[in-house]
Order: C-alpha cells, then structure tokens, then sequence
C-alpha cells in the first residue's frame, strides 16, 4: 500500500504519476449539437481511447477515470439503461486491446447493483490484464468517496473487532489500505471536464493534496493537447504538502 500524502511527502514529476478524471458533459456535447443524449456517452468512449493511448505515451502509470457515480442513477431511466449496454459493449470490444497495449483494468464501485453479464464481463477483463503494468487503469462505477470510507471502515472492522472497542488504536494507514484504492498511489492532479467545478463525492480520501484542474471542454472534445495543456499547468504547481516555499527552494 502507498502511504499516504498526509503522512509522508510523495515525490513530484513534470507529470502526473497518477491522474483522475471526472468525464463531464457528454450530454452537453449531444445536446448543442441537437444529438439525443446518448450520443454523447458513445462519442465519450471514444475519447477514453484518445486518452488512454495519451498517457500511455507520456509515461502515466496511473490512470483514474469516474464513468458513473451512485448519484448517476437519478438520471432518466432510458439513459441509465443505454449506459450500462454501452459498458458492456465497450467491454466486450476494448479488452483485447487494452491488454496488447500493456494496460491493467480495474472496476472499482459498488458492483452488486450491476446486471450478472456486466459483472461476469468486468470479472473477465480484471482478469485478462492482471499481469499488465503499463499503465494501470481504473474505472469507477456506482462508485462514490463517502460509500469508499464507509466500506472501507465496515471490512476493518469485520477484519478487526477488537478496534470498535478501541477506536483510538485506529490509525490512518490502516483504514486506508481497505479502501477501494489502496493499490494505488494518490492521485497528482485531478482533471474535470464539462465546467463543472467540484469533485462530486470522487475519491474523497485520496484527493486530499491533489492539485485540481478544470476545462470547459466537454469530455468528448478532449485529446491530447488537452492533456498536454493540463500536464503543462501542473508542472508549474508549486507542490508544498504542508511545507513552505522556502523549504523547497532549499531542497532544490
């Protein structure tokens, strides 16, 4: 497990080791371009390919993307439906690829509330890229930061009783290595697309220290040189982790 940013200081690079991204406004893009919403979410998934192959390219090891939150089952019930074929389609046709590229796939998420052929399906590709280490990609699915906490505190405590009569012998670390993430650095820079500006209960413990980043791009219109554009903001983010300015210009 890696420690934490809130108790030792990570080492930074002109890029992001790990990066998380909340792929915003796929309906937007539809609906501007008088395109039902759907068509947003199929033009998305092409815009995951760009992105992958981009950080690939310029040695990400990590890469974190948020394709549908608890939240997300508010939305209309046609567009819910179409999002879950859309995941096992994409499933079904990238899998083959994302291993002969190197890439580790992994589903993080309440998973249960998925359809048996989704779970089947994300079990296989689990599985076909396990011993990929490229680039590790995760993808969030009926995933939220407080449900994360939550059920990383309920299988500790399920591992470890004796600490519901002891809460103070609890230390960080060891929660932290039951959240859905623990194999995982925390995240360097976070990216949301859309203009949206706020991180919407994603990875709520592990964007503690994470430099933040917001386009109005939507996330269908996002490649490579927006990658670049964002990659180039966070080379210039004064990284301090509780530290002065002063006490870097000493380290270097």
């Amino acid at each position: 497990m890696h420690t934490s940013s809130t108790m030792a200081v990570p080492e930074s690079g002109q890029v992001p080791e790990h990066l998380a991204i909340i792929m915003d406004g796929n309906g937007r893009w539809a609906t501007q371009r008088f395109l039902p919403r759907t068509a947003g979410h199929v033009k998305g998934v092409q815009a995951v390919r760009r992105i992958v192959e981009a950080c690939g390219r310029r040695g990400v090891r990590y890469l974190t993307l948020f394709a549908f939150s608890s939240e997300n089952w508010r939305r209309p019930q046609e567009e819910v439906s179409m999002l879950m074929r859309l995941f096992v389609q994409t499933l079904e046709k990238e899998v083959d690829k994302l291993a002969a590229q190197g890439v580790r796939l992994r589903i993080i998420g309440d998973l249960s509330a998925f359809e048996p052929r989704l779970r089947e399906l994300i079990c296989a590709a689990e599985q076909r890229t396990e011993h990929n280490d490229k680039l590790h990609l995760t993808i969030a699915a009926n995933y939220g930061g407080r449900w994360d906490i939550l059920q990383a505190t309920r299988r500790m405590l399920s591992a470890h009783p004796e600490l519901a009569a002891k809460p103070q012998a609890i230390q960080e670390a060891q929660l932290a290595s039951y959240l859905s993430m623990a194999y995982a650095p925390e995240p360097d820079l976070f990216i949301r697309t859309g203009g949206e500006q706020r991180i919407s209960n994603f990875l709520v413990w592990q964007l503690a220290y994470t430099e933040l980043y917001f386009t109005d791009a939507y996330w269908p219109d996002f490649d490579s040189e927006d990658v670049d554009a964002a990659f180039e903001w966070y080379a210039r983010r004064e990284r301090r982790f509780g530290r002065t300015s002063e006490q870097l210009a000493d380290k270097a």
